[in-house]
């Protein structure tokens, strides 16, 4: 266990000698090849990760911390310690604007930002985006609320599949971000009858 009271920069040296001691070089290897170009990557799973962040300070400074360094495991610890309670959309935008990957945005939704209560709005803002990995993020964060039970209002629904339907019919080359729309699409046919009908005619028409 890290303790709180160590100054930042022992806690972020400590931190870093949990990941060496984790660290999969072939694992590591395999990213790099795949184009995961961080300055530093000690290839831990994030199972592993998971356990880690239960070792270390849970503190907003920390997060912030971690998320400025290069080094992939830094980067995806910093969504998981961060206290929910203190992160506000203005901070959520500013990381969403930094992603380097499309992993950082998968744990970003899963640790952090499914559990906000401005999640759906943030998701309404991005899914329009020009970035492609705004749109990205945005297709994790309302597919996982569709996991979690979360149900759109009429008007909502029918944005979320014109939005949809525009991203899958889109002659670009964003394969992942149409994947993760389409998967997106697939969870929200799983709420009821009603909605797999309404997502079965818009596989049909594409």
């Amino acid at each position: 266990m890290i303790s709180q009271e160590l100054p930042l920069e022992d806690q972020i040296r400590e931190i870093k000698r949990l990941l060496r001691a984790a660290m999969n070089g072939m694992v590591s290897g395999s990213m790099r090849r795949q184009g995961l170009t961080y300055r530093v990557n000690f290839g831990v799973d994030q199972p592993r990760l998971i356990e880690i962040s239960k070792d270390i300070p849970h503190t907003t400074a920390l997060a912030l911390a971690l998320w400025k360094e290069d080094i992939r495991e830094l980067r995806l610890l910093a969504p998981m310690i961060i206290p929910r309670e203190e992160v506000d959309e203005e901070l959520a935008l500013l990381w969403i604007e930094q992603l380097a990957f499309a992993e950082e945005a998968q744990v970003l939704v899963l640790h952090l930002l499914r559990h906000c209560d401005f999640a759906s709005d943030l998701a309404f803002r991005l899914m329009a985006a020009d970035a492609p990995m705004s749109r990205l993020l945005a297709w994790l964060l309302i597919g996982r609320l569709f996991m979690d039970g979360f149900r759109l209002s009429p008007r909502d629904t029918d944005e979320v599949l014109d939005h949809l339907e525009s991203e899958l019919r889109a002659k670009r080359n964003d394969r992942e971000v149409q994947r993760t729309a389409l998967n997106t699409l697939h969870k929200f046919m799983e709420l009821g009858a009603a909605e797999a009908a309404r997502g079965e005619r818009i596989l049909q028409s594409l």
